[in-house]
């Protein structure tokens, strides 16, 4: 897929990975069409996305709310005319065990990470059949791929991710619709800075969670989206971002219920 002219509609493009993302792709003379929850970091990132000669166009969204999500596209045809590119960036993360996991916080991380991909495939997917040669982008994570403690509903939103891409792909073969799930290992974004945790914890004990995080998030964000880019030109089906996971991602194959027990101390670290 060349990217060049197309017209690209990112979620979670206010920060990290999103914004990295919009702004390699206008580097490339892509046309945006952003969304995030966050106006303000949305109106940034369209006005760096700007610099490079394209079009921005801002769309304030909450993908968890699927009236929003289904009158989205509306709004993109009437400033841009086509959708060439759908990435499906946006998500939250959410730590603790499953029992301190509260039923309220699992179902507002399932339906960001999880229905808001769904919705925002099926309110799409009509455009992007219209076009000679279009691509969904989904984001999954490395934990879309290991299973570490302490992330049940993390977890089960990447997993889930995970398998409605994998499915959605084969039903797309033939199509002029390509399919792409993306796998990020330890990228330095916001996640754990903004994830939400057990209510009973105390604010030591969320800081010693945030150290550990801190230490597995290495990766620069605009190299995960230039690894991510490359795997969109080349219509790459999965795309795994940064050593770690693909190492991780390897191990799990090789000993799918024993890989823990080669990696002491990191099973319950929060992504």
């Amino acid at each position: 897929m060349q990217v060049n002219n197309c017209v690209a509609v990112l979620t979670g493009a206010g920060s990290g990975i999103g914004r990295c993302l919009a702004l390699a792709l206008a580097k490339q003379h892509c046309h945006l069409a952003l969304a995030d929850l966050n106006a303000e970091a949305l109106a940034e990132t369209a006005a760096q996305a700007r610099a490079f000669g394209i079009k921005a166009s801002e769309h304030p969204l909450d993908v968890a709310d699927r009236a929003a999500v289904a009158a989205l596209p509306a709004a993109v045809m009437a400033e841009h005319g086509k959708v060439d590119l759908l990435i499906n960036n946006a998500g939250v993360a959410l730590g603790g065990t499953f029992a301190q996991t509260s039923e309220e916080n699992f179902d507002w991380l399932m339906r960001i990470n999880f229905d808001g991909v769904v919705s925002m495939c099926r309110a799409f997917l009509p455009l992007l059949s219209e076009r000679p040669v279009a691509r969904i982008v989904n984001v999954s994570s490395l934990f879309g791929l290991i299973t570490p403690a302490q992330n049940t509903a993390y977890c089960a939103s990447k997993f889930a991710v995970r398998g409605f891409s994998n499915s959605l792909r084969l039903e797309l073969e033939g199509s002029n619709v390509g399919m792409t799930v993306v796998h990020p290992g330890g990228v330095a974004t916001a996640i754990a800075t903004s994830a939400r945790g057990p209510a009973e914890a105390t604010e030591a004990q969320r800081q010693e969670k945030l150290a550990q995080a801190k230490k597995l998030l290495r990766m620069p964000p605009p190299k995960a989206a230039d690894i991510i880019l490359r795997g969109i030109e080349r219509d790459k089906p999965r795309v795994i971002v940064g050593n770690d996971a693909l190492i991780l991602s390897w191990l799990e194959r090789l000993l799918p219920v024993n890989y823990w027990r080669l990696l002491p101390g990191i099973a319950t670290r929060n992504n």
